[in-house]
């Protein structure tokens, strides 16, 4: 009996030696876990892929946008509407000339048809988000209501909502007044070709002299992007009512609808 009692009592603490050593391994490895932060592989049409790496910890509302959106298909087919020679080539509206953003539909994988915009993650908006607008970056493209009037500030920073632009040469008039949330890791080269195509001025501007000259001819298509985020679920964003900034107009210089 006196033997059994002491293989009772080896087998006891052998066993708290075994939970003592998984409880901790399970703290040390929670304590110690980096999580992969997703990337984004993006197919253009004739040029090739490019890949990029998105930061949650700097811009979460900003980069559960584009995962929803980018995994939900949205991209698929669309095209760069806008390039400009060393500074950046711009996407993500699917009538492909900058005036057609995503639905709450798109967003959210629904029938809606409803607009919606985003929180601007940026230190001008109150955002801390020191990210450099530097060649690779990967920005949310936003409107600039304040050609109307310097009180529109607010509106202008919160207008983002699916089209985004990839920096192809430094440019740092833009930290802090542009979301920045992702950088490109590969396909550089590809970056640079893109914004090689040949460009002219938007239809209906022919005539101005003053107009940017930045819509392509034959616009590059996006075939694919998708986001593989190793597993982790960012959610899905805040969404805010967008500003109608035509309504603003009429009502503040009195020209009828």
């Amino acid at each position: 009996m006196k033997n059994l009692g002491k293989i009772i009592w080896v087998i006891a603490l052998i066993a708290i030696i075994i939970l003592i050593g998984v409880v901790g391994f399970g703290y040390y490895k929670k304590k110690t876990f980096l999580a992969q932060n997703p990337i984004v592989t993006m197919e253009v049409e004739n040029f090739g892929t490019i890949k990029m790496e998105l930061y949650p910890d700097v811009a979460p509302e900003t980069v559960a946008n584009f995962i929803k959106l980018a995994n939900n298909g949205y991209y698929n087919g669309t095209t760069f509407h806008r390039v400009v020679k060393d500074f950046m080539i711009q996407a993500g509206t699917k009538g492909g000339d900058g005036t057609t953003d995503a639905t709450l539909g798109d967003l959210n994988g629904n029938d809606s048809t409803d607009k919606y915009t985003i929180k601007g993650e940026f230190l001008a908006n109150g955002v801390t988000n020191t990210m450099k607008f530097e060649e690779g970056t990967l920005a949310m493209a936003r409107a600039d209501y304040t050609y109307y009037s310097s009180s529109l500030a607010e509106e202008s920073y919160n207008s983002g909502c699916s089209q985004f632009f990839i920096m192809t040469k430094e440019n740092a008039n833009l930290n802090g007044y542009y979301t920045a949330f992702g950088k490109v890791t590969e396909g550089l080269d590809i970056l640079h070709k893109i914004e090689e195509v040949e460009v002219t001025k938007a239809k209906g501007d022919e005539e101005n002299e003053n107009a940017e000259v930045s819509t392509p001819v034959n616009p590059p298509k996006v075939t694919l992007i998708s986001v593989d985020t190793f597993g982790i679920d960012y959610g899905t964003p805040e969404t805010l009512k967008p500003f109608d900034y035509m309504t603003w107009l009429y009502s503040n210089y009195g020209i009828n609808q």
